[in-house]
């Protein structure tokens, strides 16, 4: 009876209770379709999840699973971002703002697993898509990244042009710094045919820019004159109310314009020979386009560079040349530590370790220069695993240390290096590092232990895309036919290439055609058969390839001396010269990239 009575008291409070309970917590009832932006992920998947089970909104819904996907992605779970993505695929909102966050998503789920051409083909929007700002700049912004990924550098640009649309001030000009950047390495020749074909308006005003900076950098008059009507016809766009730095500063330098230029060279004795292509080449030059106004003296270094730079400077040399031997630029680099000179100088060669000086600039063939342009112009071709083979003496480990410092540093991978003896003991290292000699091996094994009867074909590595051959001319017709017959039957062989020093003298046919199908790289007055190419052959018909190296080096030498103050202002201006494309760095050294051919039925035909 008391416990009926408790009960009977206490039921009107349990069910206002429950009842109010109820109220506070409906798992089933819709919540509130409130707008859900998609721009930033404040929440965990599984929150993005209960809310979408929890709206009857399809939109609404679609936009809570995408924001799951993010923070999946987020949180590097990209399987569990694919599922929920495979979901929405079978009916998809089609309101362009869900449409495009899918495809952006659905990219960023391949590059996670670094299918870059993948992410690449599903990242592309409509046009006519009316987006908010923050998804075109994620859209332009990923696929600008992942163009870089796929090093095509032109259209990393077109994709970085549209990109400095949908930021703000402070990120556009990173933006227009990183455009500016990507448009230095590229030849004017071809910024000329890119501007000409460009459609979309900033792309086309950076193009045109890059060229005019390239075409007219040595030239202030002509430069100013060029970027003014630029700029009258491209008003708005963003380089021409902020120029890029380094072309603002070559504008405000001043080019070396002397009246008297001295050259140091060895004009007597042994060494002399070695000078002379260089002394004919800067004369040749002179002679061509002559200037009243400004002589040319030489000065005999063969006994005592220090004197013949003195006396070059007593004589009122207002600009120097040389010297060229090592030994005679480490001695007048001695002196000039103890007594500097305002004098502007071009050295003929380089030395290891220097302070660089704002006046002073080098100029050299070098073999590491040449190994690093291989390294680059690899790179450029999409080589991804390039297998080295380079003579086991000083040079060639020079030239291999450099290949693999640069390719390191584009690749963030060391190349594999293998470097060779000369004899019986080539065959060997081609063999082993083709892989040939483990596989001749493993046969060897199995017909010890089946019979000899066995028949079996070797292997060679299929994980190398390219080889390139550090050899001289005398070693190359050796090197390449032991790398030609250790591709086995099952492997693809790959392109090889080697450096002009396995270039042999003359460009008469050879009866063999052993070096078909390798490319080359070589100064570009090696590479034409110009008027001037066949003067100098009449004129010094016994030359070999270096000494018309030189004689080309000795031509841009002269070329140089009105150019080197805004190359060095301006990086990215590039002289087309005889001895390769040109440019200055930082510190003063001339940096060379050569011409690359490839032979053919014996002959050498420009790329």
């Amino acid at each position: 009876m008391l416990k009926s009575q408790t009960l009977k008291k206490f039921t009107p409070i349990l069910l206002s209770s429950c009842l109010l309970f109820a109220c506070n917590s409906t798992p089933n009832r819709p919540i509130s379709n409130q707008p859900v932006s998609m721009e930033a992920v404040t929440l965990s998947a599984q929150s993005y999840l209960k809310q979408a089970n929890n709206t009857n909104s399809k939109q609404q819904k679609d936009k809570l699973l995408l924001l799951a996907v993010k923070a999946h992605l987020n949180d590097n779970q990209t399987e569990a971002a694919e599922e929920i993505l495979q979901r929405l695929s079978q009916n998809l909102s089609a309101s362009p703002t869900i449409q495009a966050q899918y495809r952006y998503l659905s990219a960023k789920v391949l590059l996670k697993r670094k299918q870059y051409g993948e992410a690449l083909r599903q990242l592309k929007y409509t046009s006519q898509w009316q987006l908010p700002t923050w998804q075109w700049r994620n859209y332009h912004q990923t696929r600008a990244w992942l163009y870089e990924q796929l090093q095509q550098p032109l259209m990393q640009i077109a994709e970085l042009s549209l990109l400095s649309k949908f930021v703000d001030s402070q990120e556009a000009n990173q933006v227009n710094d990183n455009i500016w950047r990507l448009l230095r390495p590229i030849p004017q020749d071809q910024l000329a045919e890119l501007a000409q074909n460009a459609i979309e308006p900033l792309n086309a005003g950076w193009l045109q820019l890059a060229y005019i900076a390239k075409h007219y950098g040595a030239d202030p008059n002509q430069l100013i004159s060029y970027l003014g009507r630029w700029q009258r016809q491209h008003k708005s766009h963003p380089a021409a109310l902020k120029l890029p730095s380094d072309l603002e500063k070559a504008l405000n330098t001043q080019p070396y314009t002397p009246k008297k230029i001295a050259v140091l060279l060895p004009l007597s004795g042994d060494k002399g020979e070695i000078a002379n292509p260089v002394r004919v080449g800067i004369l040749s030059r002179y002679l061509k386009e002559p200037e009243g106004n400004v002589q040319l003296e030489f000065y005999d270094t063969a006994t005592d560079p220090i004197a013949a730079y003195q006396k070059a400077l007593t004589e009122g040399a207002e600009f120097v040349i040389g010297p060229l031997l090592p030994g005679n630029l480490n001695k007048l680099k001695q002196y000039q530590a103890q007594n500097p000179s305002p004098v502007p100088q071009l050295y003929l060669n380089q030395v290891e370790q220097f302070t660089p000086s704002e006046n002073q600039f080098y100029f050299s063939l070098s073999p590491q220069q040449e190994a690093v342009d291989a390294a680059m112009h690899m790179f450029r071709s999409n080589i991804k695993t390039p297998l080295i083979f380079a003579s086991n003496n000083n040079i060639g480990h020079r030239m291999a240390a450099a290949f693999n410092e640069e390719w390191q540093r584009l690749t963030e991978q060391p190349a594999e290096v293998h470097f060779y003896d000369s004899g019986d003991k080539m065959k060997v290292t081609v063999q082993k590092a083709m892989g040939v000699a483990d596989s001749k091996a493993r046969i060897a094994k199995m017909k010890a232990a089946v019979g000899r009867k066995l028949k079996a074909d070797f292997r060679s590595r299929r994980d190398i895309d390219a080889i390139y051959m550090i050899a001289s001319a005398r070693d190359l017709p050796l090197l390449k036919p032991f790398i030609d017959v250790n591709f086995s039957v099952f492997t693809k062989p790959v392109p090889l290439y080697t450096t002009s020093r396995s270039r042999p003298n003359g460009d008469i046919r050879r009866s063999k055609t052993e070096y078909d199908g390798v490319t080359i790289s070589e100064a570009p007055w090696l590479m034409q058969n110009t008027p001037d190419n066949r003067i100098v052959d009449k004129l010094w018909p016994t030359w070999n390839n270096g000494q018309q190296r030189l004689y080309a080096m000795g031509v841009d030498a002269l070329e140089l001396v009105g150019k080197l103050a805004q190359m060095r202002a301006f990086p990215g201006f590039h002289y087309k010269g005889d001895s390769g494309l040109l440019s200055v760095n930082e510190q003063g050294v001339i940096d060379r990239q050569l011409q690359w051919g490839k032979y053919r039925r014996g002959y050498l035909l420009p790329l």
